[in-house]
């Protein structure tokens, strides 16, 4: 009978560990493949440092692999109207992986199809590590290519 016991508290402990380790890998392998919150601060860091130097205001959206804000950030004397148009720009880079801008373009030569409520202004950038997606940082408020030097700032402080 002691045998049989150690026998079940053994292959439970063994299913334990299996399903600790699972938990555990598969945590690791999210945390890698999306931006997080910690790197999101690191992002928005770079973001409002580079607005604020050349005197923007700016609304900044970090989004995740799937196109979720992990953070927003509107800057005082931001357009209202640009937080819509930084989530607009946020859609279009998690859905097409490309620069706003560059689906802008591709969009006008007719080599894309329309993304169902996205913007083609510039300023939405995908941020890569590892070579991997991992989510999109985009700035609206000044003009295009001045969102989009943010954006890569911002993605420069993260990613690849």
């Amino acid at each position: 009978m002691r045998e049989v016991i150690q026998q079940f508290f053994s292959r439970r402990f063994l299913s334990s560990l299996v399903v600790l380790a699972a938990i555990t890998f598969s945590g690791l392998a999210s945390a890698q493949s999306t931006i997080t919150y910690e790197m999101a601060e690191q992002a928005m860091a770079a973001a409002l440092a580079e607005a604020r130097a050349n005197d923007w205001n700016l609304t900044i959206v970090i989004a995740d692999a799937e196109g979720l804000p992990v953070m927003i950030h509107r800057m005082d004397g931001a357009s209202p109207r640009s937080y819509t148009i930084a989530l607009a720009k946020a859609k279009v880079v998690t859905e097409t992986g490309l620069l706003t801008g560059e689906y802008g373009r591709l969009l006008r030569e007719g080599e894309i199809e329309e993304v169902e409520g996205g913007v083609t202004f510039a300023g939405g950038v995908p941020v890569m590590l590892n070579g991997e997606r991992i989510g999109a940082i985009t700035s609206s408020g000044a003009r295009g290519s001045e969102d989009e030097q943010v954006s890569l700032a911002a993605a420069a402080a993260i990613g690849d």
